[in-house]
């Protein structure tokens, strides 16, 4: 990496300490980010583990529930029941910013503001336990299979939100670490070099200076010495 060349006076001097300054004072707050940001990470990383514990138990049970009906039930029927028409899905999206993380927010409209709605027909989302098919015409394991499907429904828009928000922030982690060590192991060391440079310059030019004031002052000294001397002969 190229040195910066600056030259070696107070001014310049003072310059490189504000910003010396500034780069430690940016250092410890991107520190503290970054401290912040891989506790909240950790602790997504647990409800999120948690949380697809419980989406896979329920996928598993749907499943069986679904191989039963399909063992004890025609294909024909089952498929038509699936096949029921239904209304389109809606969802709420937002956005969280969590330390300058932006992600968004999915969430089930809720069951009073379904029934503000002026329309006739219900949506899947709405809190009601109605069978989008005739209940005499199939098994109970097919209900029971599409009840762990609606449980489990909820649950799987929330584990998508929290690992895309866990994405995210991974890579803000991964930006913070980088500025980081960038100030820590580049830019904090090079100011202090430089100010070092500057400041070990200055010194020697003021040595350098005083030696010719005293090596004047001799002389001047010397040519009164001499001047008297031969006032006196």
């Amino acid at each position: 990496m190229s040195k910066r060349r600056v030259n070696p006076n107070r001014m310049e001097l003072l310059k490189l300490k504000n910003q010396l300054q500034t780069a430690r004072r940016g250092h410890k707050l991107l520190k503290d980010k970054r401290d912040e940001l891989m506790r909240q990470f950790l602790d997504l990383v647990r409800v999120t583990a948690n949380l697809r514990v419980r989406v896979e138990k329920l996928l598993e049970e749907a499943n069986q529930e679904m191989v039963l009906a399909r063992a004890t039930m025609q294909v024909e029927v089952v498929e038509s029941a699936l096949l029921t028409g239904l209304p389109p899905l809606e969802l709420e999206v937002s956005e969280i910013n969590t330390m300058s993380v932006i992600s968004p927010v999915f969430r089930l409209p809720s069951a009073e503001k379904m029934e503000d709605k002026d329309s006739d027909t219900k949506t899947l989302n709405a809190v009601n336990s109605d069978l989008p098919y005739g209940m005499t015409s199939v098994s109970g394991e097919l209900d029971q299979a599409i009840d762990a499907l609606r449980e489990v429904f909820p649950l799987l828009i929330e584990l998508a939100e929290k690992e895309n928000q866990a994405k995210l922030m991974a890579v803000e982690i991964e930006k913070t670490r980088r500025r980081v060590n960038s100030l820590e192991y580049v830019l904090i060391p090079e100011l202090q070099e430089l100010i070092s440079s500057i400041t070990m310059k200055m010194e020697e030019n003021e040595r350098g200076n005083l030696t010719r004031l005293m090596k004047v002052k001799d002389m001047i000294v010397a040519a009164r010495i001499k001047e008297k001397k031969l006032q006196h002969s």
